[in-house]
C-alpha cells in the first residue's frame, strides 16, 4: 500500500519525467475537487496527502537513506495541491466556491514546476537533507512558493486593469 501511495497509484511510473506527470495529474485532479467538492475539501484532501505522503515515503525509505526516487511522486502531488490552495482561498473567500479560472492552475502548475526544478532556497534546503522528510519537504516548500508567486502574478496582472478604470 505505501509503494502505491508513494508512485500516485502509477503516475510516478509514466515516462519522461514522472514528477511533471505527477504535477500534472495532481493539478488536474486538485482544480476537479476544488470544483465540485469546495474548498474545504481541497484543504482537506491536501491536508491528507500530505500526512499519508510522509508516511508512504518513510516507509518506502526506511532502509534507503539518502534516496529520492524518480518514480515516487506523492510529494509532487502534495506540493502542487499547496500552489492550488492559495489562488482557491482568494476565490473562496470572496464567495465564488468552485470557481477557479483555469490561468490559476495554469500558473500554480508552472510556477510549481519551476520552484520544484531550480530549488531555490528553502526547498533546496529540504532536498539536501537526505532522508524520508526532506523528499516531501522541498515539495511542500514548492508548493508555498509557487503558490504566492501564482497570488501575485495575478495582482500584478489585474492590478493596471482596475489603476486603468
Amino acid at each position: 500500500m505505501t509503494r502505491l501511495l508513494a508512485i500516485w497509484f502509477g503516475v510516478g511510473l509514466l515516462r519522461p519525467a514522472p514528477g511533471t506527470w505527477g504535477s500534472l495529474v495532481a493539478v488536474l485532479l486538485g482544480w476537479t475537487i476544488d470544483r465540485y467538492l469546495g474548498f474545504p475539501a481541497l484543504v482537506t484532501a491536501t491536508v491528507l496527502v500530505t500526512l499519508l505522503g510522509f508516511w508512504a515515503v518513510g516507509v518506502e525509505l526506511r532502509d534507503r537513506p539518502g534516496d529520492d526516487p524518480g518514480e515516487f511522486v506523492i510529494d509532487e502531488v502534495a506540493g502542487q495541491w499547496i500552489a492550488l490552495l492559495l489562488p482557491a482561498a482568494a476565490f473562496w473567500a470572496r464567495g465564488w466556491e468552485g470557481w477557479l479560472p483555469w490561468p490559476a492552475p495554469l500558473a500554480a502548475f508552472l510556477f510549481f514546476r519551476l520552484f520544484d526544478i531550480r530549488k531555490p532556497w528553502l526547498v533546496g534546503r529540504a532536498d539536501r537533507r537526505g532522508d524520508a522528510a526532506g523528499v516531501m519537504l522541498d515539495d511542500l516548500w514548492a508548493g508555498l512558493f509557487a503558490g504566492i508567486a501564482t497570488i501575485l502574478a495575478a495582482a500584478a496582472w489585474h492590478l493596471p486593469l482596475i489603476l486603468m478604470r
